[in-house]
């Protein structure tokens, strides 16, 4: 297992005299591998201009001879935190510069979406998720389509289940149907928009669609293939189909990455050297909790889940406040961020590998929570 701890890396300041690490973020990974849920971890938390906690836990696969997690530079499988880091921000930098209007409906943009009730049928919805659109098409069906052409076909076929605006689905398709406006409205694929117009802007050198092969030793597995151990290639059918270039998946990044975009976040669109790359207003209100249908259901942003998050264990735990906004991702990664308290919790895993306990799913919302409670509490007691 490897520990790299860095704490108060303001500006590339040496840690604070008299500062000391919080524990119970610690004990709480090492359980969680104890208990077979993922072989390896990588954790950052942190505010606006601060990176207080940045570190690695355990390895890649569960072999001893598997190389250690390093929160720098280890690649996760970052699943539906494409959704917000990529399609998301894209839509949002669309928004913001008049190339896509969010309450236009989807078929100004994709004019092949146009089966029975999707015409009243917004970007806005998409990016809610109200569409009434179904969760995702069959797997039968995806693994069937010849190519990601046919795949794409399939998805402007689609027909909402459910009245759109009526509630909240939340839908693979809206997010493929989403990367499709990205590239139609800006001209370039969803990939180059991303590494044009935000990763390249925000320095996010670990954070790209499709690693290249020399990238895979430090890249953490999510599947096995005949006793191997497959990293690299996005974990989801549908990304996978469509060419490990998707709306909904494909993105694969490191904790560091993922801590500076949500630094970019916390900053309302600006970065580290103050260049806005998108109106704070823009950013706010696609943050801002825009449905709930109430009880049990969870609330939804533009692209983002809000609290409540509909869950019987919030992976945003108790402590977060009422605009906090964030994401998860099947792999076993997630991301949340308290704008009242200034805070981010990053946790990236490879859940989806061989994990060794069949409550893994359950066990990892438990630990998300647990760990923005304990973010939430060290920076409430001064404890940072």
């Amino acid at each position: 297992m490897v520990l790299i701890p860095v704490f108060l890396l303001q500006l590339g300041a040496a840690p604070l005299p008299g500062r000391v690490p919080v524990p119970r973020f610690d004990s709480l990974v090492q359980a969680a591998i104890r208990d077979g849920v993922f072989p390896g971890a990588a954790l950052a938390v942190g505010t606006v201009d601060s990176i207080l906690y940045l570190q690695g836990y355990g390895r890649l696969t569960w072999s001893t001879r598997s190389a250690a997690v390093n929160p720098e530079s280890t690649l996760y499988d970052l699943a539906s935190l494409t959704k917000v880091i990529a399609t998301t921000t894209a839509a949002m930098l669309l928004v913001d510069r008049g190339a896509v209007a969010i309450d236009t409906p989807v078929a100004r943009y994709v004019p092949e979406f146009n089966g029975a009730g999707t015409a009243p049928i917004t970007v806005r919805q998409l990016l809610t998720h109200t569409s009434g659109l179904r969760a995702d098409l069959p797997i039968d069906t995806i693994r069937g389509a010849p190519d990601g052409a046919t795949l794409l076909r399939l998805v402007y076929r689609e027909t909402p289940r459910v009245p759109p605006g009526t509630r909240v689905v939340y839908s693979d398709v809206n997010a493929v149907l989403l990367g499709e406006i990205v590239r139609r409205a800006s001209g370039a694929s969803l990939d180059g928009f991303t590494a044009r117009e935000i990763t390249g802007p925000l320095a996010l050198s670990e954070t790209r669609f499709r690693p290249p092969r020399h990238l895979l030793g430090r890249t953490a597995p999510t599947g096995v293939w005949r006793g191997h151990a497959i990293a690299g290639v996005v974990n989801d059918p549908t990304g996978a189909k469509l060419g490990g270039v998707a709306g909904n998946a494909g993105l694969f990044s490191s904790a560091r990455d993922v801590a500076t975009f949500a630094q970019f976040m916390l900053r309302e669109g600006r970065t580290p050297d103050g260049r806005a790359l998108v109106r704070p207003e823009t950013v706010r209100a696609f943050t801002t909790r825009a449905v709930y249908f109430g009880g049990a259901t969870e609330g939804r942003a533009l692209g983002w889940q809000t609290v409540p998050t509909g869950e019987r264990v919030s992976s945003a735990g108790s402590r977060f406040g009422p605009r906090s906004f964030g994401h998860t991702g099947w792999t076993g990664t997630s991301l949340w961020i308290d704008p009242d308290r200034g805070v981010f919790v990053v946790l990236l895993t490879n859940r989806a590998f061989a994990p060794r306990t069949g409550q893994s799913f359950s066990l990892l919302k438990r630990l998300r929570g647990a760990l923005a409670d304990a973010a939430a509490a060290a920076l409430d007691d001064h404890r940072f």
